[in-house]
């Protein structure tokens, strides 16, 4: 059951947080966007609206998932991305945000939490994908009683707000505004920061694993086939969301060797070539550890 959380008028005054959080440097080009993904435990159940609230200017959501108003009163929220804590305060009588955090993830992306009950992060540290960050609460301005919620915000660095209010991705896919439901991946794993891509994913629709190698405890490198096309990945297992080296590569027999490498958050490829009835060599590489096969999976 979906709950409509009704927002007091007062709070329409978002447009005073630009000024207050946002950062003075020169706006420049957002780089790739973090692997968000939502900030709340692993396989919860949550609905996202967007189109609830006049104070609205663009992407931003607010959250909730209990059948009554304040049913979330409390609840745990957790960091979308790794990152630094740039704000950590009560801001409600500038602009009805009352206790938010904003992250800062790099390259020009911040998540913003807004509303919270407690805050569990002071501004300065640095914050793991799926870390604790606070609770969910209905805090803001003297005078504007919301209904318990969080809300949530992107933002970049190369624009003004509001059009800086970028749309939201949740593990790598698009929030289907203007609401939906959706269940956390958010550190599923339990305990350290699990890689959320998985080798299909990477590689695209159709393909399948058919054939795998551990490169020690870095990660592991996939190859996959479509019945026509291969695919190589190469997924960390460790320092998931810290760019570091990591490569895939493929070859089939007969033409020049693709590869992909270089310093990935995340995982290498995917390195694609069409080798109908043909044999492949595959392989890749991360941390101190790399794998070469030899010719196989001839024709498949």
């Amino acid at each position: 059951m979906r709950v409509r959380r009704v927002l007091a008028a007062g709070f329409g005054l978002l447009v005073g947080l630009a000024g207050v959080v946002a950062t003075a440097s020169p706006a420049v080009a957002a780089g790739p966007q973090p692997n968000f993904q939502l900030p709340f435990p692993c396989n919860q159940a949550w609905n996202g609206d967007n189109d609830n609230s006049s104070a609205h200017r663009a992407y931003e959501i607010d959250f909730n998932r209990g059948s009554t108003a304040g049913a979330d009163l409390g609840d745990t929220i957790v960091a979308a991305a790794a990152g630094k804590v740039v704000t950590s305060a009560h801001q409600g009588s500038a602009n009805g945000y009352g206790n938010l955090i904003k992250i800062d993830h790099g390259g020009g992306w911040s998540t913003y939490y807004a509303h919270l009950q407690n805050r569990s992060v002071s501004a300065g540290a640095q914050v793991s994908q799926g870390q604790k960050i606070g609770t969910l609460g209905n805090t803001s301005k003297p005078g504007n009683n919301i209904s318990p919620h969080l809300h949530y915000e992107v933002r970049t660095t190369d624009s003004t707000y509001p059009s800086n209010i970028k749309k939201a991705y949740f593990n790598g896919v698009a929030f289907g505004y203007p609401n939906q439901t959706l269940t956390s991946k958010n550190t599923c794993s339990g305990g350290g920061n699990p890689n959320p891509y998985e080798p299909a994913e990477v590689c695209g629709a159709g393909y399948q694993v058919i054939d795998e190698q551990a490169l020690g405890t870095a990660g592991t490198a996939y190859l996959l086939y479509n019945g026509s096309s291969n695919c190589v990945t190469t997924i960390k297992k460790t320092g998931v969301g810290t760019a570091s080296a990591i490569s895939a590569f493929l070859e089939v027999e007969g033409s020049a060797r693709k590869s992909d490498s270089g310093s990935f958050e995340y995982y290498a490829g995917p390195v694609t070539a069409s080798a109908p009835a043909k044999c492949v060599k595959w392989g890749g590489s991360a941390g101190a550890s790399s794998y070469e096969s030899p010719f196989e999976h001839c024709g498949a």
